[in-house]
């Protein structure tokens, strides 16, 4: 069973991560199948504009941790190519994709609402790079986009700290476009993605294109960044103490090392 819901209506269509027991925590088929969605919208026609969201009280809990044990250094090159391809399916789509956050997006789950190109979040979104919590590195592009959000300053802080970013601070800070009641959020994403697909959205797209030319490095080259260096983090010690205290529910107790 598909656990990446997709309908369509008047040119609009809706991806749902619908995982709702695990907050939407992305396991390697739900990967695939948002990589794939993504990919067959670009050449969809009849679809203009596109709104992604998460079933139930969450957006995206990051991925699913139960997953990451026994990953080597081999294997580990795939693994991301795999969330990689997700990522930049999402991005190169030539049309407009709109994030509907509510709840909790965090670890990758940040970096895949920051792929969209705007966010509108509920009032009890909030948002963080947890990784650190794993003793792994960012992943998911999310350096990438937090720099061209925020600048160099508070992308680290973010990084660094894994502290939770509100929804109020979050559209304070230029990363979400608006903050509406809960209960609001996805009509109110639906809403904006009938706007857009009601516009001009060739010209959407080649201005997508646009945007993408001005940042260097590129996205490809920080993805390839991104690989080495959590191929390393997965090895080291840290990261299996975070990894072991997440299933234990316990404070890890990290060596450095």
């Amino acid at each position: 069973m598909s656990h990446v819901k997709i309908s369509t209506d008047n040119g609009i269509a809706t991806v749902t991560l619908d995982r709702a027991d695990k907050m939407n925590a992305l396991s390697e088929d739900m990967y695939l199948d948002v990589s794939r969605i993504f990919g067959e919208l670009q050449t969809d026609d009849s679809v203009r504009a596109v709104v992604l969201t998460g079933a139930g009280k969450s957006f995206c809990s990051g991925s699913d941790v139960g997953s990451m044990h026994g990953v080597t250094m081999v294997g580990n090159r795939p693994r991301m190519q795999l969330r990689h391809r997700m990522i930049q399916n999402i991005v190169n789509l030539e049309k407009p994709v709109i994030a509907a956050v509510n709840g909790a997006s965090v670890g990758i789950g940040f970096s895949v609402a920051l792929a969209c190109d705007l966010i509108v979040a509920a009032e009890n979104a909030k948002f963080s790079m947890l990784f650190k919590r794993i003793g792994l590195v960012p992943d998911g592009g999310a350096i990438y986009f937090l720099v061209q959000h925020l600048g160099l300053a508070r992308a680290k802080e973010l990084v660094y700290t894994a502290r939770m970013l509100p929804a109020k601070e979050a559209h304070d800070w230029g990363i979400v476009t608006k903050v509406v009641p809960e209960t609001l959020m996805l009509e109110a994403a639906q809403t904006l993605a009938y706007e857009l697909a009601d516009s001009a959205t060739y010209a959407i797209g080649l201005a997508k294109k646009m945007f993408q030319s001005m940042y260097t490095p590129s996205l490809e080259a920080l993805l390839e960044t991104e690989i080495l260096m959590s191929t390393i983090a997965r090895m080291t010690e840290d990261h299996q103490e975070g990894i072991k205290a997440f299933a234990e529910k316990r404070k890890a107790k990290f060596k450095g090392r």
